[in-house]
């Protein structure tokens, strides 16, 4: 029996192991989330994001000692070099930020001269560069493709705070602050997704981690990955008024549309991260008057669990909370990125410290055996 017969083909891999990781873990048939052991439901409640990155990245939570330590690491590597401003300053206007995020990271590895070092040590050093630079390449960078001047980081604001303050030249709503921080952390980290496994294949290479994350920034600008939730936001505006969000649904579903934010390939009785945000979804509705959008996810949601037995992926109610705090749409992708970051790290040091080249194969289903002609005898 050849090894073929033994490992069918999956498409999309579905259900299969390309790995072995101490990372996260989807807990399916718990409808749990967990992050180095730790469930994403103490974490969102109890944690700053600086110390689930911490704790992603070091692999334990921090003391206090240790955090502010991080923390102070993070703020000293929050402004980007000159050179990174200038490349984004030569993007066209109105580019999409995605591409230009993967410009800024580029940049940044050309201006590393460790970028080469895979050493454990010098990646963790990357890996909090990034982290605490990625954030304001996604809000900078967003205003410099705008024609507006980029903001200084404030260091006198946490992580997410200080997103909101440059993204918007202003100190932010201590509401809206706090539900940052929550995004961020439900963002951080899910195992093997698209761009994860995007990165840690190029890290397998043993290329840098510059590199890896620009390749990740690319799986996730995906309308199936991380743009999954601005076209959750576009349903939304398009559907307008809660009347009329029954009807829209149905004749997606009629039409066999997918409804992007909806349905997601490890959880079939829901998603927690959705969980977790939904009653601040309602919370931000009532701060700024938006009552409308928290009864067009409710009823999207009924029918959605009627008709199809699907619940909402955390990037439905994402959508939604960025879209009443003012964030521009095209940003929620991006901002899905300043998160991230941090398990993309962790992931490419997961897999430079203990490398194998990742090389699957693939099953041939074309023509065999077929007769040569010269060219000049070709019709």
């Amino acid at each position: 029996m050849s090894d073929k017969e033994i490992i069918p083909y999956r498409p999309g891999l579905e259900g299969v192991t390309a790995g072995i990781s101490a990372i996260s873990d989807v807990i399916a048939a718990e409808n749990r989330l967990i992050y180095r052991g730790y469930d994403i439901r103490d974490l969102a409640q109890h944690c700053a994001f600086e110390e689930v990155a911490y704790l992603v990245l070091m692999g334990a939570l921090p003391t206090r000692a240790q955090l502010e330590a991080f923390q102070a690491e993070l703020v000293a590597h929050r402004e980007l070099p000159a050179e990174v401003y200038a490349v984004l300053r030569a993007l066209p206007r109105g580019g999409n930020l995605m591409a230009a995020l993967q410009a800024g990271v580029a940049a940044l590895g050309m201006l590393d001269p460790h970028a080469d070092d895979h050493s454990h040590d010098a990646n963790l050093k990357k890996a909090i560069r990034l982290t605490a630079s990625m954030a304001t390449l996604v809000a900078n960078g967003y205003r410099i493709l705008q024609g507006q001047e980029p903001v200084k980081p404030n260091p006198n604001l946490g992580h997410a705070a200080n997103f909101l303050y440059m993204l918007f030249d202003r100190e932010p709503e201590p509401l809206h602050a706090q539900v940052m921080n929550l995004t961020f952390i439900l963002y951080t980290e899910h195992g093997y997704n698209a761009s994860t496994f995007t990165a840690r294949v190029i890290a397998s290479t043993l290329a840098d981690m510059y590199s890896a994350v620009t390749g990740a920034i690319g799986a996730l600008r995906g309308a199936l990955h991380g743009g999954a939730n601005e076209a959750a936001m576009e349903a939304m505006l398009d559907i307008g008024a809660p009347e009329r969000a029954e009807s829209w649904v149905m004749e997606k579903l009629a039409q066999k549309a997918r409804i992007m934010g909806f349905g997601h390939r490890e959880y079939k009785t829901g998603d927690i991260r959705a969980v977790i945000l939904k009653d601040y979804v309602r919370q931000v509705a009532e701060q700024t008057g938006r009552a409308d959008l928290y009864q067009i996810q409710e009823t999207m949601e009924r029918v959605m669990l009627r008709e199809k037995n699907l619940y909402p992926n955390v990037d439905f109610p994402a959508a939604a909370i960025y879209y009443m705090m003012g964030i521009p749409i095209p940003l929620y992708t991006p901002i899905f990125a300043a998160a991230r970051i941090v398990g993309w790290s962790a992931h490419i040091i997961e897999q430079h410290d203990n490398n194998r080249l990742i090389r699957p194969r693939s099953d041939y289903n074309g023509p065999r055996d077929l007769p040569f002609t010269p060219i000049d005898q070709r019709g």
